[in-house]
């Protein structure tokens, strides 16, 4: 396992402060093509799933503090630098009055030479091939189970607003236990 003492020390030190936020950040692709899994049925009874090929994909952009249950979430048709800029700007204008630190994987568009955003937002990188340190990956984890898994969307709009409801429903207590960090 990856020392990750000093990381913890610091965001603690960085939380400790007043008027502070610690984030995780991911993107997660969602499509239209569904994603199928194991399902109870009665013995003898052949279950049968409906799916499609489809390659319509949208991202969700999501922040999720581990500490506090907060959360910020997009739906964008793409990941790159112009659509990662959108998402900071529109971070820092939900909470126009905290210091943000915002912990992330190394994607070539996260660390872009045109990455623009706010001073009231510090980046941390993730070290790389670490999925297992960030716990957004959780998040994506619960939507695949209880939104993706088994059913076959119709158009992309109906998949979003699936999403969008689940999302919703996720309460700030219930982020926090889905997306525990046992390092921090």
């Amino acid at each position: 396992r990856r020392d990750l003492k000093k990381p913890a020390a610091e965001i603690k030190e960085f939380y400790s402060r007043p008027g502070s936020l610690v984030f995780f950040f991911d993107e997660g692709r969602f499509g239209l093509q569904p994603t199928l899994g194991r399902l109870w049925a009665s013995i003898g009874e052949r279950q049968v799933i409906k799916v499609r090929t489809s390659y319509q994909n949208f991202y969700i952009y999501a922040s999720v503090s581990p500490l506090t249950g907060e959360s910020f979430m997009l739906i964008l048709p793409w990941v790159n630098t112009e659509m990662m800029n959108l998402y900071l700007g529109q971070l820092a204008l939900t909470f126009p009055l905290k210091n943000i630190l915002l912990i992330m994987d190394q994607a070539g568009w996260h660390k872009a030479k045109d990455l623009r955003y706010s001073p009231q937002i510090t980046i941390k990188y993730l070290p790389p091939y670490s999925p297992e340190l960030n716990p957004v990956e959780k998040l994506w984890q619960h939507l695949g189970r209880h939104v993706c898994r088994n059913k076959c969307y119709q158009t992309e709009k109906e998949y979003v607003v699936a999403l969008e409801q689940e999302i919703q429903s996720l309460s700030p207590s219930k982020l926090l236990s889905l997306c525990h960090c046992n390092y921090l």
